[in-house]
């Protein structure tokens, strides 16, 4: 058979670029438990569908003898494949080629990729495994990173950017993930840090690991940086696939609709006993989702982050839903500056998504306190507040039990442009609870009763007897419904199909200024 010399040069030239670092370097990739960049490519796309651009790129330096260390590809695997038949634009930071250091053509390779998925409508995945700054590269790497950065702001809110970090990344690398919609990290291999442990020795004299300073369990639980947390890098695949079946493409397209086969007027009798009588006893929240949403399936997002407020995914009669839920079981449900950032975080990305958000209420109030006030509750409050008085989208609210004050306003209210306001007979709706209720306004008359004990719960029975119950805000208007906790599913979805066409939008204006 004859062969033709340029296709097999052709041929050599795919098998040194595949080859990446070299086999030493692959093996040390494989040791730590780590697959390579393509490796990475084939687990998370659908099989055969990567396409790869610029697979012959390599860097320009010749400082430091470089010009005699160049690899085919350079630091980087980038192009496009599919995800459940969906086109989406990766790119796979190589650590065996230079530790998956960002120089200048690395960057222009990203960079590439991001524009296609910008132009093209598709979710942008960048999978995360570098050293940071090209130090031989000098300004160049740092011209790099900025250029990514620009790119990331600009397609904010238009594709979803999503973030794998699999390795260390520190520096400059950081900025990249922190500007895309979601963090996803492994356990054990994945770190994150601005300063690295012996820069903060040398510095400030305090000692740390690497896994405590930036590992995922200090940014899933403590810092909120990382929004997912995966076992392993399969896992980690598998959990990213699972969040793109609830996106949309891009931020012109509506979300995927999906036959789960739950019947949307299912009645759910376990949800008339789930609130205790007791107002004081809590209940999960997350079991009063799971009885809802199809086929109980939710998809927390910060799942050990700020969990006295709950955010996720789920679909409802087939449609994806973003849902924003307060958790008794964790300081009551209270909202405080962490769960504040959490919820208004997810509110703007479902609204710029297209994600109707459906709401689950059971607040009583703002936490109160000096630590909560100096670290400026007030304006952290105000964010959750904005996104929800901007979002656009059909906003769907259900009141389980408590919704006293500004809680009660900032949680979607009818107030701040809600489309359809439920609560359950449980439902207490007033400016406080009627313990601060009654020591405010009966307190001469409880000093001047003989036994102050007794008046006093006589008044706050007195109290939640009028106001403690959903009534009078139904008979305001402000709540559309007052239901049977067991029809909720079906009310839910009923709702979403009136508001599919729903029209509205903000004033003309470049953008607001979200009290950061």
């Amino acid at each position: 058979m004859a062969t033709n010399p340029k296709v097999e040069h052709l041929q050599k030239l795919r098998e040194q670029a595949q080859a990446g670092g070299g086999k030493d370097k692959v093996d040390a990739q494989h040791a730590k438990g780590k697959l390579t960049a393509r490796e990475r490519i084939e687990s998370l796309l659908d099989k055969g569908s990567f396409r790869e651009l610029d697979m012959f790129v390599t860097h320009r330096t010749t400082d430091f003898n470089m010009g005699d260390k160049k690899f085919l590809g350079d630091s980087v695997v980038t192009g496009w494949g599919t995800i459940a038949g969906k086109t989406v634009y990766v790119f796979s930071q190589d650590f065996t080629v230079f530790g998956g250091s960002l120089g200048e053509v690395h960057a222009a390779k990203i960079c590439k990729v991001m524009d296609l998925a910008m132009q093209n409508g598709a979710p942008i995945i960048g999978l995360n495994d570098s050293g940071g700054a090209r130090i031989q590269e000098g300004v160049g790497s740092l011209a790099g990173y900025a250029d990514i950065f620009l790119r990331n702001t600009l397609a904010s809110g238009v594709v979803p950017q999503i973030s794998v970090i699999l390795g260390p990344c520190a520096g400059g690398a950081v900025y990249s993930p922190a500007l895309t919609d979601f963090i996803f990290m492994a356990k054990s291999t994945s770190q994150m840090f601005i300063t690295g442990p012996e820069v903060i020795k040398a510095v400030t004299h305090e000692e740390v690991s690497f896994e405590n300073l930036g590992g995922s369990s200090i940014h899933s639980s403590k810092s909120g940086v990382c929004h997912v947390v995966a076992e392993n890098e399969t896992e980690m695949f598998e959990l990213l696939r699972q969040l793109l079946a609830y996106l949309p493409a891009n931020n012109m397209e509506d979300p995927p609709y999906v036959e789960t086969g739950d019947a949307p007027n299912r009645i759910e009798e376990k949800l008339n006993t789930i609130v205790p009588e007791d107002a004081s006893k809590p209940y999960d929240m997350k079991e009063v989702i799971r009885l809802i949403v199809d086929n109980g399936d939710f998809y927390e997002i910060h799942e050990n982050f700020a969990q006295n407020i709950i955010v996720g995914f789920a679909r409802l009669g087939g449609h994806s839903v973003g849902i924003v839920a307060n958790q008794p079981l964790v300081l009551a449900g209270v909202l405080d500056i962490k769960c504040s950032i959490k919820g208004a975080r997810f509110v703007r990305f479902c609204d710029a998504f297209n994600i109707p958000i459906i709401t689950f209420e059971d607040v009583p109030g703002f936490l109160p306190g000096i630590e909560q006030e100096h670290g400026g509750i007030i304006v952290h409050g105000a964010k959750l507040l904005y996104a929800y008085c901007e979002a656009t989208v059909p906003k769907l609210t259900v009141i389980t039990r408590k919704s006293y004050g500004g809680a009660y306003i900032v949680m979607s209210s009818k107030h701040i442009r809600g489309d359809f306001n439920l609560a359950w007979p449980s439902a207490e709706i007033a400016v406080m609870g009627p313990d601060g209720a009654v020591n405010i306004i009966y307190r001469k008359e409880i000093e001047q009763a003989a036994d102050h004990a007794a008046k006093r719960q006589e008044l706050i029975q007195s109290y939640r007897d009028k106001f403690s119950n959903p009534y009078v805000a139904a008979s305001r208007g402000y709540i559309d419904d007052v239901i049977e906790p067991s029809e909720t599913r079906p009310r839910l979805i009923q709702a979403l199909s009136m508001l599919q066409n729903k029209r509205s939008s903000n004033p003309p204006k470049k953008h607001g200024n979200i009290p950061l």
